[in-house]
């Protein structure tokens, strides 16, 4: 029998074809050219090793996608949770039932356009996961292309994020409860994820040399599981540079509010349970519905503390670092930002609020200090640490500390004997 051809069938024409595996494959057509041009197709993508089985990709992608998910073990608990959320409820209710090879871009830019005009950030996050899907069948050749040809449909079309002003961060500190205050501090000054704050522990904290050691992060499924694991990418693994007059805070709140042991949670409730993300997302709901700033998350206080510093002249990978970012150019840029550099740059955003502070010692919460003196020069104050301080006190604070030069050595006598003096 010959390899492929045409033939007489009925009222209409036949085309047929043998597989790579000896297989005879047909179809149906009214006209003779159709089947003509049908046949000769498949017998060049087979010479040109194109040819697809169709059999495989002749499968619905509810089925092909549960597949998918269930192969990424590379996916973090939190990522795969997002995926099966986005597929049960965005994907596969309007597509689900769709055949791989019969999905075509028309019902896919129809589908996004939909979504879009309903839920705009969702609709990206939905069309970056089909294409993914569809990457992979066009790798695993089930399929030759993709039906996923919206210009733009990955990209997020979100509004700018409000920054905060430094003044609205100190009011809403000032608002916080003392065992929360340093929660705020650390998201807006120190650029920290709500899931690295609520990961940090007792060890993590180097007052001799001012760092915080991002070594985890806590986050939470939609189902509700809580999972500790390392930050959100292998760039979040790093150390940051506390600005002296977080140090300050920090520093009495170890005092006050943390347990001894070096695994010991650096934020808690008042029953003494670690904070959560959603319990630090709580901490700053309170605070920022208290300064009149309710269009203000969370992860805005980061994003407004890394205004802030490039303000102070921080180039980017210099932020990058800060803030544990991750981008394409991320190794080379990293490879820039070194610690000494960090540690030049936390210094400027203490002076940074001591402008802003200028003039107003006594309404100031966090005080005018642009250096942080070790712990022997807080002993005399409560939890509520500056914040418990006259104005007479403060002022005499002040000029101790700027007369007062951090620690630059990993030399512990010399950081002894200055806290001991």
């Amino acid at each position: 029998m010959a390899l492929a051809g045409v033939r007489r069938r009925g009222k209409g024409w036949q085309a047929y074809y043998r597989d790579p595996s000896g297989r005879e494959r047909t179809k149906m057509f009214a006209r003779q050219k159709d089947a003509s041009d049908w046949r000769a197709e498949r017998v060049l993508a087979m010479r040109l090793g194109s040819w697809l089985d169709p059999r495989r990709s002749h499968v619905r992608l509810r089925n092909f996608a549960d597949g998918w998910l269930d192969g990424r073990t590379d996916l973090r608990a939190t990522t795969r949770s997002k995926y099966r959320r986005l597929l049960d409820h965005h994907i596969l209710p309007a597509l689900g039932d769709a055949f791989l090879d019969q999905l075509d871009a028309t019902t896919v830019r129809a589908w996004h356009m939909a979504l879009r005009g309903r839920l705009p950030p969702t609709s990206s996050d939905a069309y970056r996961l089909l294409r993914a899907i569809f990457n992979t069948a066009i790798y695993d050749g089930v399929v030759a292309s993709s039906p996923c040809r919206v210009k733009g449909g990955g990209t997020d079309h979100a509004a700018e994020r409000p920054v905060a002003t430094i003044a609205e961060v100190n009011g809403a500190v000032a608002v916080t409860a003392p065992r929360h205050r340093t929660v705020v501090l650390l998201a807006a000054w120190c650029s920290l994820r709500r899931g690295e704050i609520a990961g940090l522990q007792r060890r993590d904290v180097d007052e001799l040399h001012s760092q915080i050691h991002v070594r985890r992060s806590i986050t939470v499924t939609s189902e509700g599981k809580v999972i500790v694991g390392p930050p959100k990418t292998p760039t979040g693994v790093r150390d940051v540079q506390i600005p002296p007059h977080v140090l300050v805070q920090l520093v009495l709140h170890l005092r006050n509010f943390v347990d001894p042991e070096p695994t010991a949670p650096l934020f808690t409730g008042v029953d003494g349970a670690p904070l959560t993300p959603r319990s630090v997302d709580r901490v700053w709901e309170r605070a920022r519905r208290a300064i009149g700033r309710s269009d203000l998350t969370l992860h805005d206080l980061r994003h407004s503390g890394q205004t802030w510093a490039s303000g102070t002249g921080a180039t980017t990978a210099e932020l990058m670092h800060r803030a544990g970012h991750k981008t394409p150019a991320a190794g080379l840029r990293y490879q820039q930002a070194s610690q000494e550099r960090d540690r030049a740059l936390a210094p400027r955003l203490s002076v940074l609020a001591s402008e802003a502070d200028a003039g107003r010692v006594d309404d100031v919460p966090l005080a005018s200090a642009v250096s942080a003196k070790p712990r022997g020069l807080f002993a005399d104050f409560g939890p509520n640490g500056l914040w418990a301080a006259d104005s007479d006190t403060k002022k005499t604070l002040i000029d101790q500390l700027l007369n007062w030069q951090p620690q630059r050595d990993s030399n512990p006598c010399l950081h002894l004997e200055r806290v001991v003096s």
